[in-house]
């Protein structure tokens, strides 16, 4: 009966080894494309390490289904991508009420923003004679005379100068909206 056992467990040790064999030459042989799909599938590095390293521990798992050797790529990108989607299965999404959300559509205030910077560029066009006292008016809200004082003009020259730079603006947003008329019409 000893003889039995010892022989036994020399059997099972063989399988063993000849199973660790396999399992080692499948690694070698399909992890580069294996952990390759993976990052492809999830962009990003330790997600993808963790899927690969989830995908080869349940192939030792299931080793002996694998009859065919020339399926063995297939079959583990079945298990890689079966273990992708078991890490959506576990997670659990937060559910809010429908009625207890706003939404903020940032688009006006896109739109908003690009007619701001295209003003601003409309204005940095000006000679410096208009640009100044726009400006001054504009951003700091000074009064005519003030600009006057500022740039050391005559009150009537700093109010004829305000009256054609916003002509000039006025005439630069019309030519760019027939523009874009033409454009896209």
């Amino acid at each position: 009966m000893f003889v039995r056992n010892k022989t036994d467990s020399a059997q099972v040790l063989s399988v063993m080894k000849a199973k660790h064999q396999r399992y080692e030459a499948l690694v070698k042989a399909f992890h580069a494309d294996i952990y390759r799909y993976a990052f492809w599938l999830v962009k990003d590095r330790s997600i993808a390490e963790d899927i690969v390293q989830e995908t080869f521990l349940r192939a030792w798992r299931s080793l002996d289904a694998l009859n065919d050797e020339k399926a063995a790529k297939a079959w583990l990108i079945t298990i890689l991508r079966r273990e992708n989607a078991r890490r959506f299965e576990r997670k659990q999404f937060d559910t809010v009420d429908i009625d207890d959300v706003t939404i903020h559509d940032e688009s006006q205030q896109i739109e908003g923003d690009i007619k701001e910077r295209e003003l601003q560029r409309l204005i940095g066009g000006l000679s410096v004679e208009y640009r100044e006292p726009l400006i001054l008016q504009l951003i700091f809200g000074f009064s005519g005379e003030e600009i006057a004082q500022q740039l050391s003009l005559n009150k009537n020259t700093v109010m004829t100068r305000l009256f054609r730079a916003r002509n000039q603006l006025k005439d630069a947003l019309e030519k760019q909206y027939q523009q874009r008329g033409r454009i896209n019409g």
